[in-house]
């Protein structure tokens, strides 16, 4: 790891401001709870010249829920979101997903801006050698990609993002000195690449300051499923968020996620079809299950996670039923 400069910013203009100053041979780069970024310098995958950081930024770490829904700082942790009771009552799958990312020490820590954020954790992508090779081989796909994975095998690797698409969430960036965007989250994250510097469309100078999310209405149920090879902390092998709108006992609308199978966060469009005007009951969460993996394009060495994620779709559906 090279030497580099250290600046606690004071407000988020004064964070933009110097990440304005970031070129390709002197790299700015913001830092919230560091988890990713300190992997990635050890790793020699990024090298910045300056390292920004916005912990001291006491604004970034509110959590607010009113009628206009929830909005939380890019600074609060998994550990907040996961432990905080306005969340658990009306966002409970987002709680969840918390609750099921990395381990107690790291949760403390982390915080959503950061784990929207991180970078793939392709063992490919987190090897410096790769990076300096023309096309990597990734024959080694066993936890990558079963679906869209004919440009890239890496998937997206933010758990939260998946329960944040099913609620239509949106992220805030700000440019500082008054400019700033909303971004849908879904517009928001790219498929990983092992040239660019983002799998995000953030911009240079700017900073993630708040992710809102539509308030919750009434009749809504919702569940999440992270599926791990291990009972202990280990990256999914994939995670399925579901949120149903329900008309009495029958689903009005269906929001169904699915994380780690694709180079983005992908919706179930086909299975959340096949829910609405029905009960939810072992039939109509299996048809939906079986619709989702139809299109699956395993690899080698993956095609184990198809019948794993079919499994894991009806079991969430059923637990939001």
């Amino acid at each position: 790891m090279r030497s580099f400069e250290w600046v606690d910013a004071k407000s988020v203009d004064e964070a933009a401001s110097l990440l304005g100053m970031t070129t390709a041979n002197a790299p700015v780069i913001a830092k919230a709870g560091g988890m990713d970024l300190l992997d990635l310098m050890k790793e020699g995958i990024v090298q910045p010249t300056r390292v920004v950081n916005l912990k001291s930024i006491p604004s970034l770490g509110d959590v607010q829920l009113d009628m206009s829904g929830m909005q939380l700082g890019a600074l609060v942790t998994l550990a907040q979101i996961e432990r905080h009771n306005g969340i658990r009552s009306h966002y409970r799958a987002l709680a969840e997903a918390a609750f099921h990312a990395a381990t107690p020490q790291v949760r403390n820590a982390a915080t959503i801006g950061g784990n929207l954020l991180q970078r793939p954790r392709c063992w490919y992508f987190r090897n410096e050698h790769f990076h300096r090779v023309a096309e990597a081989d990734h024959s080694e796909h066993q936890y990558h990609a079963i679906f869209e994975n004919h440009n890239t095998v890496m998937v997206h690797a933010s758990t939260l993002a998946t329960p944040l698409l099913a609620y239509d969430a949106s992220v805030h960036l700000t440019l500082g000195k008054g400019s700033s965007r909303t971004v849908a989250l879904k517009d928001f994250l790219l498929p990983p690449s092992m040239q660019q510097e983002r799998d995000t469309s953030i911009a240079d100078g700017e900073i993630l300051t708040q992710v809102s999310v539509p308030p919750i209405q009434p009749g809504t149920r919702c569940a999440y499923h992270k599926q791990t090879e291990r009972d202990s902390y280990d990256w999914p092998i994939c995670d399925v968020a579901v949120v149903l709108q329900m008309n009495g006992e029958a689903v009005a609308s269906a929001k169904i996620v699915l994380g780690w199978v694709a180079p983005v966060p992908r919706r179930a469009l086909e299975s959340e079809e096949i829910l609405v005007g029905r009960r939810i009951d072992e039939q109509s969460a299996s048809e939906a299950a079986a619709a989702a993996i139809r299109s699956a394009t395993p690899l080698a060495k993956n095609a184990y996670k198809v019948p794993v994620l079919e499994t894991v779709i009806k079991r969430t559906i059923l637990a939001a039923s």
